[in-house]
C-alpha cells in the first residue's frame, strides 16, 4: 500500500501536466506589412525614432552638438557658428521646440556634473534666445556625467563628453 499512494500520485501529475499542454494556433498571424522608421542616433548616443523636422533639422544645421573646455560653460566662437546655423533654422520653423542637453565627461562627483550640464545646456539657451529665438521653446536638462558618448577615461573622450546637445522635439 505504502508504494501504491506515490505511483498514484506520480500518474495523477503526469496526466495533469499532459493536459496543460499548449496546442499550435491553427492560423499564424500575418506578417506586418509597415516596418517602422529605423532610429536614429542623437548627439548623445541614445537613439529615438527620428521625426522629419529633427531629420531636416540635423541634415540643415551645422551640427546638433556643441563643446566645452574643462570645467567650462562659456560659448566659444566654434560653438557661436555652431548655434547661429541652429538659430536661423530655428526662426525658420517658428513652431519647432527644442530641448537643449548639458552633458559632462566622468571626473567630478555627480552632482557637481549635473549643476555643470545644467550650466551648459543654458549658455546653449540663453544663446540662441539671443539670437531670436523664443526662450519659451526652449527646454534644458542636464545629465551631467550620465550619458557619455565616447567610453574612456582619456582626454579626447572626456572631450567629446563635454557638449550641450539640440534635440528637436517635434
Amino acid at each position: 500500500m505504502t508504494k501504491l499512494v506515490p505511483s498514484l500520485m506520480l500518474g495523477v501529475a503526469l496526466v495533469a501536466t499532459a493536459a496543460c499542454s499548449k496546442k499550435p494556433p491553427k492560423e499564424l498571424p500575418p506578417a506586418p506589412t509597415e516596418t517602422p522608421a529605423p532610429a536614429q542616433p542623437y548627439g548623445n548616443g541614445e537613439t529615438t525614432q527620428a521625426t522629419p523636422l529633427s531629420e531636416q533639422f540635423r541634415r540643415d544645421v551645422t551640427s546638433d552638438t556643441i563643446h566645452f573646455a574643462l570645467d567650462q560653460y562659456d560659448v566659444d566662437q566654434e560653438s557661436r557658428a555652431i548655434l547661429d546655423s541652429q538659430a536661423k533654422w530655428l526662426v525658420a520653423h517658428p513652431n519647432v521646440r527644442i530641448t537643449v542637453e548639458g552633458h559632462c565627461d566622468e571626473r567630478g562627483t555627480r552632482e557637481y556634473n549635473l549643476a555643470l550640464g545644467d550650466r551648459r545646456a543654458n549658455a546653449a539657451k540663453n544663446y540662441l534666445a539671443a539670437q531670436g529665438v523664443s526662450a519659451d521653446r526652449i527646454s534644458t536638462i542636464s545629465y551631467g556625467k550620465e550619458r557619455p558618448i565616447a567610453m574612456g577615461s582619456d582626454e579626447a573622450a572626456w572631450a567629446q563628453n563635454r557638449r550641450a546637445v539640440t534635440i528637436v522635439l517635434n
